[in-house]
């Protein structure tokens, strides 16, 4: 099985993620879980960012913006969904 990158910043994130579910359920806007996420990093003592601008180089040229829903600990982007299943189609996101 394949390392993670930042591994011990990934598993908060996830831990993170259930927390929210578990307290605020299923319903809400993606605004909401995503304010609540950053809520939660940072009770873990991990530093968030809501859509922080990144800019994208291609070949030594910056060619975009791109803007994650949250970047944790400056490595770290986390793209929020709100659906009621897991639709697999989201993962390239």
């Amino acid at each position: 099985m394949m390392e993670l990158a930042h591994k011990d910043i990934t598993e908060q994130i996830i831990g993170a993620a259930f927390e929210v579910h578990q307290i605020l359920g299923y319903g809400f806007l993606e605004r909401v879980y995503q304010r609540a996420m950053q809520v939660e990093l940072q009770s873990r003592g991990l530093k968030s960012e809501i859509e922080t601008a990144i800019k994208v180089v291609y070949k030594n040229t910056i060619v975009g913006e791109y803007r994650a829903d949250l970047l944790v600990e400056d490595v770290v982007l986390v793209e929020i969904k709100v659906a009621k299943e897991y639709n697999s189609n989201d993962e390239p996101q």
